[in-house]
């Protein structure tokens, strides 16, 4: 197969070895004299090989193919937009919520019965924490609950990019404070969606997984204001 508008003489390397994962590259030396370029300008595509999570390189083991992965330079060029603009994460969040919808009914009809059984697992941890004496943000719970649902997905640009929802989301600290009608409202509907999807109601689990997505955009956290107005915030308390 041909090369496609690669440019990076390391990275055409790469695919000339093959791309096996763990496989076990030659030395920095070996590999300039095969491909010809100094070992100055082969280091700094090894670098951005690394950054692009294709390479794990140390002195120790050396250097080894990791795998193709799409999240890596998701994340890397979301969290510097987010660094240029946090605003910019209310675009994302617009992107990962048409990307829910567009591939849910693909996305559940694949989920198994431990699948299922995970949802309510989230859902009975992320009461316990709000019901708790010292009241926990369940954001493990939050994230682990949307991504089990898409995790049957063989798409990796699909899930890679909700991953990096995700990331952005505690990037901009949305899983630090939030108002405590809010996190109940949430959680009420996830444990509608889980009851819908084990039932296997998925269209009224899709209207809901809907309606609830609106929610977020009425949290009032502006990311440039004290994230603590008078009593209206809880701030994430560690586990006892």
């Amino acid at each position: 197969m041909s090369q496609l508008r690669i440019e990076s003489d390391f990275l055409r390397y790469l695919l000339a070895q093959g791309c096996t994962p763990g496989g076990r590259l030659p030395s920095l030396n070996e590999i300039s004299n095969e491909i010809g370029i100094s070992v100055g300008k082969l280091r700094e595509q090894l670098e951005v090989a690394r950054v692009l999570g294709l390479i794990e390189a140390s002195p120790r083991r050396g250097i080894h193919y990791t795998g193709y992965d799409f999240l890596p330079a998701v994340r890397q060029s979301l969290m510097f937009g987010l660094n240029l603009d946090r605003h910019l994460f209310d675009s994302y969040s617009a992107l990962r919520g048409h990307l829910e919808i567009a591939f849910w009914d693909e996305a559940v009809v694949r989920l198994t019965e431990d699948d299922r059984q995970r949802l309510g697992q989230l859902v009975a941890g992320a009461w316990a924490k709000l019901q708790h004496g010292r009241i926990q943000i369940p954001h493990a719970e939050h994230r682990a609950f949307h991504m089990t649902i898409f995790s049957r997905l063989d798409n990796l640009f699909v899930t890679d990019l909700l991953e990096a929802y995700w990331d952005a989301y505690e990037a901009v600290d949305l899983n630090t404070y939030a108002d405590y009608r809010y996190l109940t409202a949430v959680w009420r509907y996830h444990e509608q969606i889980a009851d819908a999807i084990t039932a296997g109601n998925f269209a009224t689990a899709k209207q809901l997984h809907l309606d609830h997505m609106s929610l977020l955009g009425s949290r009032g956290v502006p990311f440039d204001s004290d994230p603590l107005p008078a009593g209206r915030l809880l701030p994430t308390q560690a586990s006892p």
